[in-house]
């Protein structure tokens, strides 16, 4: 029985697409809620608790969200040869249920001013090992439930750009309610009861995936049982050996996260900062990841297939620039709404951590008519391609860049950014991550050929990882150093953020034309001989 006739005589459907779909998003809606509702508090946690200075706390957001989004790569890697898609997802459940908890342990607060406090090194190290959990667990979850999705679907399966769109949705709704309930307990009841609920969710999440996964058509389970169960070392299954292997894992990245390298001439070129471990480690698997590309690309790969993958390949890579301008929604728009924003808007004021609540609501509100979108446009033969897709994606990131530079640099009588122009800005920025995000999620199990799906769902999520590592690194260009008594000069601030962003805006307009540029050629890459 081929792929196709054997998901239609399995699946059991709910509003037009597979019941395993909603397992799934499911169990990411509330793996997002935990990731997103600790990375709302990270950076005000560390500058504001732990007396970080700015480049430091925006160093190690990147560092920390970079490493989660690369180890993806070694999840997907072990998932698709030995380990399958459900026990790699159960796997890295229980790590970041353990992460979150973890988290929720915060000693003492820092005594002094911002970059220069006495820390509670105890706790810092608790944290450390915390996020090293997390960042494990994502990398046994992450590219797992996604290829799950697309395992769901057969073949050239029109609904599957509309089923990861609705998927994406299921992330949204995650991030949006960590923004407004994590962000809000986080900022006013307590770091730790914000960082212990996204725990306690994430628990839930992972008991409704255990009990849903009935509905996952047995697409994810492993390759080859028998050798998943056979003794490799002391008696100990293959098996047994990979979850042992994630513990170390977990151990090596506590480490990686606080360690930095000096290496004379990429200080210079850095501007005085030392490279970051995670930074030497991201880019080292970046060479090994076009290492096997290039041998791929020299098998008995047909041309069709050499030229699909070549295309996936370059929006894998444009992706971690828009990336790492997208998450300055974490960084420096979270600190400019801190500092320097009038967030009183219906009788509500919004923490500096629920703004990034903006950025969710609109994925959840431009997803469904998106996934009606795109078989609309099919069928009218006007759908874009994917690599038109992502240029418009860049301009559109570019473009809310452009709203809140205008911003900083007119303020209201109050000398303080209305917030919603941050609202407007979002609503910019989700339009662009609506045209590039889950539909290179769709593109990598469309494009990829199969024995490689899992794989490049993993460098999906490493130039993620970049995007992450780049964004920590330009968030460093809107630093700003507190004054004597700890409180921030607000015109400053304003004039810094005012330029930063434009230069960001200019940044992602001008790899959105360049991308509109190669769209023709990459088009006829994919097309089928």
């Amino acid at each position: 029985m081929t792929h196709n006739a054997a998901l239609s005589a399995q699946s059991g459907e709910l509003f037009g697409h597979p019941k395993g779909l909603f397992v799934c998003f499911m169990t990411e809606m509330w793996e997002r809620f935990a990731f997103y509702g600790m990375k709302t508090l990270l950076l005000l946690y560390l500058t504001k608790y732990h007396l970080f200075a700015d480049a430091d706390g925006y160093l190690l957001l990147g560092t920390y969200a970079g490493l989660a989004y690369a180890l993806p790569l070694l999840g997907g890697l072990l998932a698709d040869r030995y380990l399958g898609m459900r026990k790699a997802v159960i796997f890295g459940g229980l790590l970041l249920v353990l992460g979150q908890l973890g988290m929720a342990y915060t000693g003492d607060a820092a005594t002094g001013i911002q970059g220069q406090g006495v820390r509670d090194e105890f706790a810092l190290q608790v944290m450390y090992a915390s996020l090293a959990l997390i960042g494990v667990g994502v990398g046994f979850l992450k590219p797992n439930i996604s290829t799950i999705v697309g395992r769901l679907y057969a073949d050239n399966d029109p609904r599957r750009d509309s089923g990861f769109t609705i998927f994406y949705m299921g992330i949204n709704v995650g991030a949006f309610l960590a923004s407004i309930v994590v962000g809000y307990i986080g900022e006013t009841i307590g770091w730790g009861w914000g960082f212990g609920l996204a725990g306690v969710m994430m628990a839930l999440g992972l008991v409704q995936f255990v009990f849903g996964q009935k509905h996952l058509l047995g697409q994810a389970e492993p390759s080859d049982p028998v050798a998943l169960r056979a003794p490799v070392f002391a008696g100990i299954s293959r098996e047994w050996m990979i979850y042992l292997g994630g513990l170390v894992l977990a151990v090596v990245v506590w480490q990686v996260l606080q360690t930095r390298v000096s290496f004379a001439p990429l200080t210079a070129m850095l501007g005085g900062h030392e490279p970051t471990l995670t930074e030497v480690v991201a880019v080292l698997m970046g060479a090994a990841l076009f290492a096997w590309f290039i041998r791929l690309m020299l098998t008995d790969l047909t041309r069709v297939e050499k030229g699909r993958m070549i295309v996936l390949m370059v929006l894998i890579v444009v992706s971690a620039l828009f990336w790492g301008l997208y998450e300055q929604s974490y960084g420096p728009w979270v600190a400019m709404a801190d500092r320097a924003m009038d967030r009183d808007t219906f009788g509500i004021t919004w923490t500096a951590g629920q703004t990034t609540a903006f950025g969710a609501l609109f994925v959840i509100l431009f997803s469904l008519p998106f996934a009606w979108l795109w078989p609309k446009l099919d069928k009218m033969g006007m759908n874009p391609s994917y690599p038109a897709k992502f240029a418009w994606g860049l301009v559109f990131c570019g473009l809310a860049f452009g709203v809140l530079a205008w911003s900083a640099a007119n303020p209201g009588t109050d000398g303080l950014v209305s917030v919603w122009w941050l609202v407007l800005a979002y609503a910019v920025l989700v339009m662009g991550e609506m045209v590039l995000s889950p539909i290179g999620l769709a593109a990598v199990t469309s494009l990829s050929i199969k024995r490689a799906v899992g794989l490049m769902m993993g460098a999906w999520f490493l130039f993620s990882a970049f995007g992450e590592i780049i964004a920590g690194r330009m968030g460093t260009w809107a630093s700003i150093a507190p004054n004597a008594d700890g409180s921030f000069d607000i015109p400053r601030a304003l004039g810094v953020y005012s330029s930063v962003f434009t230069d960001m805006m200019w940044i992602g307009l001008a790899a959105g034309v360049l991308m509109f540029a190669l769209t023709p050629m990459l088009k006829k890459l994919m097309r089928p001989v």
